[in-house]
C-alpha cells in the first residue's frame, strides 16, 4: 500500500479519554488520519473500537481530549456538524429502511445535499424535480460501482445479507464523504463477500480519494487494505504503525495470543 500519493494529517484524535460510570471505554488515546490513507483499527473484543468511531463522528462526547478535523479544533463533534463536514459512517449493526428499494435507501443519503424546500418537494414542483433527477443520477452511479444494478428495485429487507452490508456503504457514499468511518463491514461475511468488499474500499479509496478509517476483525483482510494500522486493547492503545510493524509488536502478539493480562 505504498504506490498511493498519502497528504497531510486530516483528522487528530489527541488524548481522547471516555468513561461510562465507572467503566473506562477508552484512556488517554492519540493517533491521526492522512488524507488518502486506510486506518485501520483493530483489538479484542470490547478494546473500545466502535466507541472511538462514535468519538469521531459525535455520538459520544469525550469527557477529556479533543478531535481537530480539517484544521478545526473541536471538544467533541456533533453528528450534524460532522456529516455537514464530510463524515459518513456504516455500522456494524445494519440500520436499512427494509421495506424500502436499494434505490430509494440509497437517495436517503442525499438528503444533506438537497436545496429545495420540502413543500417544493412533496409538490414535485420544477426546481425540486430537476434536483431529484440529478440526485437519482449520482445514485445510479453507486449502484453500478457497488454491483447491485440488478436488484435497484428490490426492498432491502429481500437481500441476502453480503449485499445488504453493500447498500449500506453505498447510503454512505452517496454522502459524497472526505472521510469514511466503516464500523466491521464484513461482520458475518463469507470469504467471496470480503473479497468483494475489499476491492470495494480500495476501488473507493483509489478512485474516489476518499480517506477510510476502518474497524476490521479480520486480520488478513487489515493487513491487505491497510496503509496504517492502530491497536486498541481495554481501552487503550498499545500499536500504532504500518500493518508489519503491528505485526510484529510483541504488545500486540500478547493480546491477540491472551497473554497480556
Amino acid at each position: 500500500m505504498t504506490d498511493k500519493r498519502i497528504g497531510d494529517v486530516t483528522l487528530s484524535l489527541e488524548s481522547i479519554s471516555l468513561s461510562f460510570g465507572g467503566v473506562k471505554a477508552l484512556t488517554d488515546i492519540s493517533f491521526d488520519v492522512r488524507e488518502h490513507e486506510i486506518r485501520a483499527i483493530i483489538g479484542p473484543n470490547g478494546a473500545g473500537k466502535s466507541s472511538m468511531l462514535n468519538v469521531i463522528n459525535g455520538v459520544y462526547a469525550p469527557q477529556r481530549g479533543r478531535i481537530v478535523f480539517r484544521g478545526q479544533t473541536f471538544e467533541r463533534m456533533n453528528p450534524n456538524k460532522a456529516a455537514r463536514m464530510g463524515v459518513a459512517r456504516t455500522f456494524q449493526n445494519l440500520a436499512l429502511f427494509k421495506g424500502m428499494s436499494v434505490l430509494d435507501n440509497i437517495m436517503a443519503g442525499r438528503s444533506l445535499k438537497m436545496r429545495t424546500g420540502i413543500l417544493a418537494q412533496m409538490l414535485y414542483l420544477g426546481p425540486a424535480e430537476r434536483e431529484e433527477l440529478a440526485h437519482r443520477e449520482f445514485v445510479e452511479r453507486i449502484i453500478d460501482f457497488l454491483e447491485i444494478q440488478g436488484h435497484r428495485k428490490t426492498p432491502v429487507g429481500r437481500l441476502p445479507y453480503g449485499l445488504q452490508k453493500r447498500v449500506d456503504l453505498g447510503r454512505a457514499l452517496a454522502m459524497e464523504p472526505s472521510l469514511l468511518l466503516l464500523d466491521e463491514p464484513m461482520a458475518g461475511m463469507n470469504v467471496e463477500e470480503k473479497q468483494d468488499m475489499s476491492r470495494f474500499i480500495l476501488d473507493i479509496n483509489d478512485e474516489f480519494g476518499t480517506t477510510i478509517v476502518l474497524i476490521e476483525h479480520d486480520m488478513s483482510v487489515v493487513m491487505d487494505v491497510s496503509d496504517r494500522v492502530v491497536v486498541l486493547d481495554y481501552g487503550r492503545k498499545i500499536g500504532d504503525g504500518t500493518p508489519e510493524e503491528v505485526r510484529n509488536n510483541p504488545d500486540v502478539i500478547g493480546a491477540y495470543l491472551g497473554v497480556a493480562h
